[in-house]
């Protein structure tokens, strides 16, 4: 466990280049398992930052032929979507009682 978010900790890359970023930064930052960061090369390092919350863009984008919240409700929209075709995926691959015996 980390004593300080501050303080370096080595964490293990796999073959597949994957990591875990510790726990007290995830909780510290906000990221959301399973979620995303992004991930780029700035001064001779790598650097992973958290993903803004749909809260926080709320409407960052909206101009004056929309109202502040449309941005916000069409990515919920979209990832609502996407949940639904990603749970759709999984019970096609989930085995069925059948295959089991």
């Amino acid at each position: 466990m980390l004593g300080s978010t501050r303080d370096p900790e080595v964490v293990r890359v796999s073959q597949k280049g994957q990591t875990t970023i510790p726990k007290a930064l995830r909780e510290k930052y906000g990221i959301d398992t399973p979620g995303g960061v992004f991930i780029y090369e700035e001064d001779e390092r790598i650097v992973v930052e958290p993903i803004p919350s749909l809260e926080e863009l709320g409407g960052i984008h909206a101009d004056t032929d929309r109202d502040r919240g449309d941005v916000l409700e069409r990515v919920r929209e979209l990832k609502r979507e996407q949940r639904r075709r990603e749970d759709s995926r999984a019970d096609r691959l989930r085995p069925t009682d059948s295959e089991d015996e």
